[in-house]
């Protein structure tokens, strides 16, 4: 008797995946994760400035939204959800490092994770030297620039600016008002532009 085919969840939406999982099958929720992973661990790097801690973050976050799916309303996509249990996990985690130790604006041994993920995304730098080491320069400015902003501006700017998530997306992650968020991000900008100012 020949065996019947697996399905396959590559191509189904996220919200038949969460159907499929709370239906049983876990290889859909494998694939919300595979899906997913990539994305929300870069999102991770750049708020906890940490692999590690970013790393342990998300699969903290897969577990509990696994654990929490059956209240998953599907009001928001599928990934905003996900997102906002991390960005709850993530502001825990600085939280309880705030506790623990002073705040370390740079870690030269550990590299920048803005860097590494610019350089990742910009493959025709290696061509030409030159740039990529102005690209570099640039972009270890901006990342000291980000730095010297206090959490709640951190967090908006890497939600708008390098996550490129919408206006709507962000009030709802970050519980504050689209005209909050505007305020929030114009002052961040500017703030960014008098940093980047002194840097030349």
């Amino acid at each position: 008797m020949k065996e019947a085919p697996r399905e396959s969840y590559a191509d189904k939406p996220d919200e038949e995946l969460v159907k499929s999982t709370l239906a049983g099958k876990t290889r859909a929720y494998d694939e919300l994760i595979r899906r997913h992973s990539r994305k929300l661990n870069a999102m991770l790097v750049q708020m906890l400035n940490s692999e590690a801690d970013a790393y342990d973050v998300a699969q903290e976050s897969f577990l509990k939204a696994f654990h929490s799916l059956r209240y998953f309303k599907g009001n928001s996509s599928f990934y905003t959800w996900l997102y906002t249990i991390a960005l709850n996990n993530a502001r825990n985690l600085m939280r309880k490092r705030k506790r623990e130790r002073s705040y370390s604006v740079d870690d030269d041994e550990k590299g920048n994770p803005l860097e590494k993920d610019a350089e990742l995304a910009d493959t025709n730098l290696e061509a030409d030297p030159i740039r990529k080491a102005q690209m570099k320069d640039l972009r270890g400015k901006l990342a000291r620039a980000i730095a010297q902003l206090s959490p709640a501006h951190q967090e908006v700017v890497n939600l708008c600016d390098i996550q490129g998530l919408s206006y709507p997306e962000i009030a709802r992650l970050t519980n504050i008002s689209e005209g909050t968020l505007r305020s929030r991000l114009h002052y961040a900008h500017r703030l960014l532009q008098s940093y980047l100012a002194d840097e030349v």
